[in-house]
């Protein structure tokens, strides 16, 4: 009566258009897959914005060099004249004469943080006038810089909207040290707006760290200019240290965390996926049962069964495109920028980041969302392509 095209396009468009008839089954495999899509989105975004966190500020003429076999800068240690050395090596940009070098002291302190007044660790990074020239991308948004010699912060943008105490003008005790919070800072998004700076100096008499330090940040002439570095350091027997871009030691260090949320979330979302599918098989194999004498006569009157199987599978397919695509818009809603706190596992401190619900996790859910309706309305097909005409007629 009509070819196979043909007949694919009239079943598809008749079933779509009876969808309303059917809207309390639709609605539930449509919900199915939205909470699906949006827990996978949610999850993955956690671990998107951390990891773009973490590298955001990272530069790559920029080179953190800290001692041989240290993982972080906790567990690292350099005296004066070792950051004195490492600053004056080839490959460094200089401003003025000066090499752009960044000596700096990085502790653990303990804050509450505003929402649950639960106690956490947070960063206090102690640095000169050389880390603002080393980090592009800091800048005063309130208040002003600490002054040398006082006791005064700066805090990160992150930092202030997630612990308590940090406006500007408060003032704040780290042991038996009190300190004054006078301005409030930007980082690109980056790490760096997560922690809290001081005057280096002070910091390391509040601390009894003597004249050291813990990582030196230096400006390179160019990227390649770190095998440069790397060469001089090595060759110095004074200095048992090694260099690295800070884009590949952040990365480094988002990489723990990041594999963790992913561990955890890839599993919950599979979970959640198998129960979509048995729902889209549940409401496919309804609205085959309640189109059994349809789907018989359209067979009498000449229409062949793989165009009836097919407008089931593609009605599955579209029911869960359209959840997936309620998933992916109410959780760009609710969370795309939302700022929350987590413990990095390699400095033990709070690390402030935003969800980022982008355009590639937007596209996997909807991804995720075909596989769901494709798998869930595989076998309702198979069982309308199999279904023998004359019985189907007589059912009621």
């Amino acid at each position: 009566m009509f070819n196979g095209l043909t007949q694919i396009g009239i079943i598809t468009v008749m079933n779509l258009r009876n969808l309303p008839q059917r809207i309390g089954t639709s609605s539930v495999a449509v919900f199915g897959v939205a909470c699906v899509v949006g827990v996978l989105i949610g999850v993955m975004s956690m671990a998107s914005g951390f990891q773009r966190t973490m590298t955001n500020a990272g530069s790559p003429t920029t080179a953190i060099v800290m001692r041989t076999g240290a993982t972080s800068e906790l567990n690292s240690g350099i005296n004066y004249e070792q950051s004195q050395l490492i600053a004056n090596s080839p490959g460094i940009q200089r401003a003025d004469g000066e090499p752009v070098a960044s000596p700096e002291l990085f502790v653990i302190v303990d804050l509450l943080k505003r929402a649950t007044q639960s106690s956490a660790n947070v960063p206090l990074r102690g640095v000169g006038p050389s880390a603002f020239a080393v980090r592009d991308s800091v800048k005063i948004i309130e208040g002003r810089n600490f002054e040398a010699g006082r006791n005064e912060l700066i805090v990160g943008r992150g930092a202030h909207s997630q612990f308590a105490n940090l406006d500007v003008g408060s003032t704040i005790n780290f042991g038996a040290t009190e300190w004054t919070v006078v301005g409030i800072f930007t980082a690109g998004g980056g790490l760096s707006e997560s922690e809290l700076w001081c005057d280096s100096r002070i910091l390391q008499n509040a601390y009894r760290r003597g004249n050291s330090f813990q990582s030196v940040r230096v400006k390179l002439t160019a990227p390649e200019a770190l095998s440069e570095l790397k060469t001089a350091i090595a060759s110095n027997p004074q200095l048992e240290m090694d260099a690295q871009l800070e884009t590949d030691y952040l990365a480094a260090q988002a990489e723990p965390v990041s594999m963790f949320i992913k561990a955890v979330g890839y599993p919950v979302a599979i979970l959640m996926a198998l129960g979509a599918i048995f729902g889209a098989i549940n409401t496919m194999y309804a609205s085959v049962s309640t189109r059994t004498r349809e789907i018989a006569t359209l067979r009498a009157l000449g229409f062949g069964s793989f165009p009836v199987a097919f407008s089931t599978l593609f009605e599955s397919l579209v029911l869960s495109l359209i959840g997936g695509a309620v998933g992916s818009v109410i959780v760009f809603l609710l969370f795309n920028g939302y700022s929350v706190s987590t413990l990095n596992f390699s400095s033990f401190s709070q690390v402030v980041f935003d969800f980022a619900v982008t355009i590639d996790l937007l596209i996997q859910g909807v991804f995720f969302a075909a596989i769901i309706g494709l798998i869930g309305g595989l076998f309702p097909a198979i069982r309308v392509a199999k279904l023998p005409v004359a019985t189907a007629l007589r059912e009621t």
